[in-house]
């Protein structure tokens, strides 16, 4: 359950970048397009590079900003080179540089000089407003504009310390920031797509004083951290560390999206939490603190040792992840620990009734969690501006990074393709120099490169099928109502059968009657009638193929008394035998006008007492209040909805119930996944409290837009069964 929910939180934060943006990601650092551009290896490459310092442009000709070819082998690297008193150098040339790959020289293809200050040019008309995404991709063209984005980490900030950094991210705004550059706020939970850039400064400045801190405060804030408010604090602990990688991913990928030069990520944070000592472990992170019994023994400490020395390896195994989304999309992250000359990292009051942890224990938590910031800087050719009081000035040293640096390109000689790490280290001929970039960079794998050259995506076919559930359906289509037709276990051998019926929203500007009851025929493949019935009204006696007091005697044509619209999904259930089924409905009007429309539905109706591991039609309601939800959940009688598409401010509870022989329990899991029928997270499944045997809740306030699969898969030891819920998420 932990290993689901994690990769849920972490799939969340990011997911809207993990099809069309993923591939853009690819085209930074080892990108995909041709290979040489005409040329022969190893000359240089006129293409892309710069008048020499001093010339100007040819009259006429308007300054242009570098060009990168591609190619699978073609690296592309960030060079800042800065003097003993911290100055950047501006007046190198390609011959002063120096690349190696693992040890080995490479030949230089690519050598630009970017300088940038935010500023328009003299004569420039005024700098454009950005009111759009429109607006946002045309002006990050520009070779002029510097891109920052503030990462807010709240999860790992005390309270204290987020009041105490608003004013250093103040001045650096006031100071360091110019009309030109383009500035974002985000916090870990914020969906990528929903970050926009601006040049609004004071409106990034009400965004920074409104960060509070919540490092250690477990209360929920939100329908998804309360999914997991009732999980162990070391738990709570690793999720909000998933969560948090998961935003640094996807925010270097929505960076690399919008341009390929250099951008910079400002990483507010105090670390990722590498484990808890045993004063601050509660079972239950929602409840208070109880006293308990602290062994510090050597051989105790030496358990916590080890311990933490595993958490740290598996933290950064999960965080090279983090450094190749940034590296590739050329985003250089810059650690700010708004803790500044840290002497703790625990105060007086953690550990409750337990008492502060000891000197070692603290000073080992400090060591680690700062090392978690300078491996994300060193990693991806930042900074980390930690341990330090001088904030600011470090802050103004990034903003001089974005400045001024070099943009080297090279064709790899290796041409690795095995999945690995391979240094590259810049060095420049003239001494006394300070040079940085960053360490490498992860190889891509054969099958990586295949699935690059190769970019077409298989749909499955059940996928398929699922999605084309869930294709828009309207008025002007000439339909009346949507209908959803579910099955599970009925008695006596026979199929419970759900048949859901709800009207289709009114269309602007189209004026026609509105459905206000539906009537069904359901036979048999050979003829033999199983149920007639209308909804809302009280259905007919099932098998009585005689007419009723409002029937014309006509098969399957009932004939009502005028109703009323139907605001509400509508139900009829009957029991069937398992095989092929015709369904035939009549769509009658609410102003007693008649016959509106017919439909004829051939479905397949299973046997569900078979002996083989099945499962139920999973059967889907929605929410929009948590009032709502708490009644629907505890509502075995709720009518499931008939419509697949729901608000990012809805909730959605999906019910249904697995079946095996004898006392067979099957193990159940859910997997969300995205249009291409791609893994995206493990979605964590519960007991249902009411209505079935279980149930999935899914918040969608940090899903973004987009059309989506849950699968559930049912094994026991008479087999496995799969079930598709295809969903449509809208702003």
């Amino acid at each position: 359950m932990l290993k689901s929910r994690c990769t849920f939180a972490i799939v969340l934060a990011a997911c809207l970048t993990a099809g069309a943006a993923a591939q853009q990601g690819d085209n930074t650092q080892r990108s995909n397009g041709g290979q040489q551009s005409g040329q022969a290896q190893g000359q240089p490459s006129q293409q892309g590079q710069q008048p020499a310092q001093g010339q100007q442009p040819a009259q006429g000709q308007p300054p242009q900003g570098p060009t990168f070819r591609g190619g699978i082998n073609f690296v592309r690297v960030d060079v800042i080179v800065t003097d003993k008193k911290a100055q950047p150098v501006s007046d190198l040339k390609q011959v002063d540089f120096e690349v190696l790959e693992d040890g080995k020289p490479q030949t230089i293809e690519q050598f630009t000089a970017i300088k940038v200050d935010g500023n328009p040019k003299p004569g420039d008309p005024p700098v454009r407003e950005i009111r759009n995404r429109d607006d946002e991709e045309t002006e990050a063209q520009a070779e002029d504009v510097r891109i920052y984005a503030i990462l807010l980490d709240d999860y790992h900030v005390r309270r204290s310390n987020s009041l105490s950094i608003r004013d250093p991210l103040t001045r650096f705004i006031q100071t360091q920031l110019r009309p030109k550059d383009m500035v974002a706020v985000m916090y870990p939970l914020t969906p990528v797509q929903d970050v926009t850039f601006t040049r609004n400064f004071n409106q990034v400045l009400n965004a920074i004083n409104r960060f509070d801190g919540r490092k250690f405060d477990y209360t929920p804030q939100n329908q998804f951290e309360e999914q997991y408010s009732r999980y162990p604090t070391e738990t709570v602990e690793k999720i909000r560390n998933d969560v948090v990688m998961g935003a640094l991913r996807g925010l270097s990928v929505r960076l690399g999206s919008m341009r390929e030069g250099r951008k910079s990520i400002i990483f507010v944070s105090e670390g990722l939490t590498v484990s808890l000592p045993p004063q601050m472990r509660r079972g239950d992170a929602s409840q208070p603190q109880l006293p308990t019994v602290t062994n510090e023994s050597p051989a105790a400490q030496a358990r916590e040792q080890t311990q933490d020395w595993f958490s740290q390896s598996e933290l950064y195994s999960r965080l090279r992840d983090v450094f190749d989304a940034a590296n590739r999309n050329n985003a250089a992250i810059y650690s700010l620990d708004p803790r500044g000359l840290a002497p703790f990292e625990y105060d007086i009051n953690d550990g409750g009734v337990n008492g502060p942890p000891g000197f070692e224990t603290d000073r080992r938590a400090l060591q680690a969690t700062q090392d978690t910031l300078r491996s994300l800087s060193e990693e991806t050719d930042g900074r980390a501006i930690t341990n330090r009081n001088t904030l600011v000035e470090g802050l103004a040293q990034m903003a001089r990074d974005s400045s001024f640096y070099y943009l080297i390109g090279y064709n790899s000689s290796q041409a690795p393709s095995d999945g690995k790490f391979h240094e590259i280290k810049v060095r420049v001929k003239r001494q006394g120099m300070e040079v940085r970039s960053r360490r490498g960079y992860w190889a891509a794998t054969t099958s990586d490169i295949e699935k690059i050259s190769k970019p077409t995506i298989e749909v499955a076919k059940p996928v398929q099928q699922a999605l084309a559930a869930i294709a828009p359906v309207t008025q002007t289509s000439g339909k009346y109502i949507r209908t959803w037709v579910g099955t599970e276990r009925g008695t006596n051998g026979k199929t419970r059968v759900t048949l859901v019926w709800e009207p289709l929203p009114t269309s602007p500007g189209l004026r026609r009657e509105q459905p206000g009851r539906v009537s069904l025929l359901a036979a048999t493949e050979k003829g033999d009638l199983v149920f007639r019935g209308r909804a809302p009204d009280a259905a007919l006696a099932a098998n009585a193929p005689a007419a009723g007091p409002n029937d014309t005697g006509v098969a399957g044509r009932t004939v009502a008394a005028p109703a009323a619209s139907a605001s509400t999904p509508q139900k009829l259930v009957f029991d069937a035998p398992p095989g092929k089924m015709e369904l035939r409905l009549t769509i009658e009007g609410a102003g007693g006008s008649g016959t509106l429309d017919q439909e004829i539905k051939t479905v397949d109706i299973p046997d569900l007492t078979a002996p083989q591991t099945s499962l139920s039609t999973p059967r889907v309601f929605h929410a929009r209040t948590a009032r709502d939800f708490q009644t629907l959940t505890s509502d075995a009688t709720a009518v499931p909805v008939a419509t697949r598409e729901f608000s990012r401010t809805e909730r959605v509870l999906i019910r249904f119930d697995t079946y095996a022989a004898g006392t067979d329990q099957p193990t159940v899991t859910a997997t969300l996944l995205n249009r291409a029928g791609q893994k995206m997270a493990d979605v964590p499944v519960a007991a249902a409290a009411a209505g079935g045997t279980h149930q999935i809740d899914l918040g969608l306030n940090t899903v973004p837009p987009g059309e989506y699969l849950v699968e559930i898969t049912a094994k026991g030891m008479s087999g496995e069964a799969k079930e598709l819920v295809a969903l449509r998420v809208t702003s």
